[in-house]
């Protein structure tokens, strides 16, 4: 391969970003983040992976002692900040997370200067770390982290079109996007599309059917390594079944949404990756730099992760942040074009990080802060007795060191019409048999929607005959009733 020009280096704006480019994006990433460290309660998922992760520690296995549908891979990568202090292990993870996202924006970056797009590249990185507090992803959301293996094993099949060893780095980029299988399975269909365009490099250096029916054979082993490396685990120890029904039957079984709240989330999706989508198609026939391989691939790639986000459902607004990595990338093109560089293109960035800023806020009123949930886990207690949170924040469980009494922490898994019959059990049955226990402290959130009435009704019932209401403290909008037993 010859080597690039200096004049052609200077045009995509150099392969590697100076100190300085690297600075900015760091710290633009900490001020995006910097109202929620050591916030217990970003985020409902956040806070399961850190109490799963915390669990382990004490010997818990994830779908046998505490139930979830989420890869194995996620509560470990959570395990060294939870094996900390709670106050430490929050900012643990949120530094890991914020890590996470700053080499994702790097490599960003690095895949817009090679198809061409170096002078919008630092803008485009910009946006990949002010647009995910627009979804949700302000904290340490699974995509969060499996993103950075994902663009890492873009970058590697952008290269290795270009190489003789391209057989290595693709069978390297494949065990990337299977590690990121292990942190959500959502990176399977971003995966296929991977596996296809190195098929598609094979095929054009070589043209042979059965050379190219191998090595697609040995790309797909070494993309489902790390998943049949976890089911190995529990084949191991009796637990077969129980892995493949959380981890791949269980999601069969899920009832849909309330339609409003579908409605919604599709609408808030449209709203926020929409833009991007307009930048990508506006970048199109911008440059003449750079690899038009490379170009085609992010523009591929942006599709097919549009594919994954429209075919897997629900449509929660976090199930977006996938998109931006290949979405910032062609972006690129867009920022550094020079009808929109000079005040349109900053202009955007502008809008959007003062946009995410106030949805930040929005999200820290509504869900509730550090101090309130401060407040609610005095509430609690650490006396002795296990805690039952029906509905609220499972964080409790880790601040106040109470024992459970099911394996179905996720309050979600119990109440909510969706998961009626999807997780294994009886949802009435679970709740009668938990209160059966006799908990000592029931935590419960005011009726929402999605909750079936019934269930909740359950546990009115059981508060009013056996419990005594202890206090009533704020989380964001609402009040949540702590109860301890007569």
């Amino acid at each position: 391969m010859s080597p690039i020009p200096p004049s052609s280096q200077a045009q995509r704006g150099g392969r590697v970003p100076t100190f300085a480019q690297v600075a900015l994006i760091a710290a633009i990433a900490l001020l995006a983040r910097i109202m929620t460290f050591g916030d217990p309660v970003i985020q409902v998922d956040e806070e399961f992976y850190y109490v799963t992760a915390q669990a382990m520690w004490r010997g818990a296995l994830p779908y046998i002692d505490i139930w979830d549908r989420k890869p194995i891979g996620l509560f470990l990568l959570y395990m060294p900040a939870a094996g900390l202090p709670l106050r430490w292990g929050l900012l643990a993870y949120q530094a890991m997370a914020t890590l996470s996202l700053i080499l994702t924006a790097l490599l960003v970056a690095h895949l817009a200067r090679r198809a061409g797009w170096g002078r919008g590249a630092l803008a485009g990185a910009i946006a990949y770390v002010v647009w995910p507090d627009l979804l949700n992803g302000v904290g340490g959301q699974s995509p969060i982290f499996y993103n950075l293996p994902m663009v890492a094993a873009a970058a590697l099949i952008v290269a290795a079109g270009e190489r003789r060893d391209r057989r290595v780095l693709g069978g390297l980029a494949m065990v990337l996007v299977g590690t990121a299988m292990q942190i959500k399975y959502t990176a399977l269909f971003e995966g296929i599309f991977f596996g296809l365009w190195l098929l598609r490099q094979e095929w054009r250096a070589v043209r042979r059917p059965v050379m190219l029916a191998a090595y697609g054979a040995i790309l797909v082993a070494l993309a489902l390594a790390p998943t049949v490396a976890a089911y190995g685990f529990y084949a191991a120890h009796g637990q077969a079944d129980a892995f493949v029904f959380a981890n791949f039957a269980s999601i069969a079984h899920r009832n849909a949404n309330p339609l409003g709240e579908m409605a919604r989330n599709i609408a808030t999706l449209v709203l926020i990756l929409s833009p991007l989508v307009a930048m990508a198609f506006a970048a199109r026939g911008g440059t003449r730099d750079g690899s038009p391989d490379a170009r085609g691939f992010l523009y591929l790639w942006f599709a097919a992760a549009v594919i994954g986000l429209v075919l897997f459902g629900t449509w929660f607004d976090h199930y977006g942040l996938p998109v931006l990595v290949p979405g910032c990338a062609c972006a690129a093109g867009f920022f550094g074009n020079a009808r929109f560089r000079r005040r349109l293109g900053p202009a955007i960035l502008v809008i959007v990080a003062l946009a995410a800023q106030i949805v930040v806020q929005v999200n820290l009123r509504a869900r509730g802060d550090a101090a309130q949930f401060a407040a609610l886990s005095e509430a609690v207690g650490r006396g002795p007795g296990c805690l039952y949170v029906y509905s609220g924040t499972t964080m409790l469980y880790a601040a106040t060191e109470r024992c459970r009494l099911s394996r179905y922490v996720v309050p979600a898994h119990l109440n909510r019409a969706r998961e009626s019959g999807a997780t294994g059990v009886d949802q009435a049955s679970e709740v009668r048999r938990i209160l059966a226990a006799r908990p000592a402290v029931v935590v419960m959130r005011p009726a929402f929607s999605g909750e079936r009435p019934e269930i909740r009704q359950i546990v009115t019932a059981a508060m009013a005959r056996d419990y005594r209401l202890v206090a009533v403290r704020p989380m964001g909008h609402e009040a949540i009733a702590v109860y301890r037993r007569r």
